[in-house]
């Protein structure tokens, strides 16, 4: 499977949060599979931690490689398809890991069921 994380999922299986759940936290790490993280997410930590929003320690982008998970950056693509689609969520984070998914092929990761309006596949943590 090719997965990307959203920004939640990413925090509960970096901390062993029991709020991820069981067959999620396994298709994560199973080593056959290709698990990326998008830039957008990183930023939307770093963002939420600036507002004092999140109290997350450490270098996240750091420990996403060290965790051997991909880096995704955003390209002009991404951006403009992200830019394009319609409102449904209204999170511009959501967005945008919904254009990576359908632009790479990738199913996200995540607790928020209203990303699948968006036919994009996804694994429900």
């Amino acid at each position: 499977m090719r997965l990307l994380l959203d920004t939640s999922v990413l925090l509960w299986w970096g901390h062993g949060d029991a709020r991820l759940g069981r067959d999620a936290s396994t298709v994560i790490a199973d080593g056959a599979n290709l698990v990326v993280v998008s830039a957008a997410t990183i930023w939307e930590i770093e963002i939420k931690r600036a507002a004092g929003k999140l109290s997350t320690a450490g270098d996240i982008a750091r420990r996403v490689v060290e965790h051997g998970l991909e880096a995704l950056p955003i390209t002009f693509q991404h951006a403009e398809r992200a830019g394009r689609l319609p409102r449904l969520p209204a999170d511009p984070f959501d967005r945008m890991l919904v254009a990576q998914a359908q632009l790479e092929g990738l199913s996200i990761v995540t607790s928020d069921s209203r990303i699948a309006q968006y036919g994009v596949p996804v694994l429900l943590a």
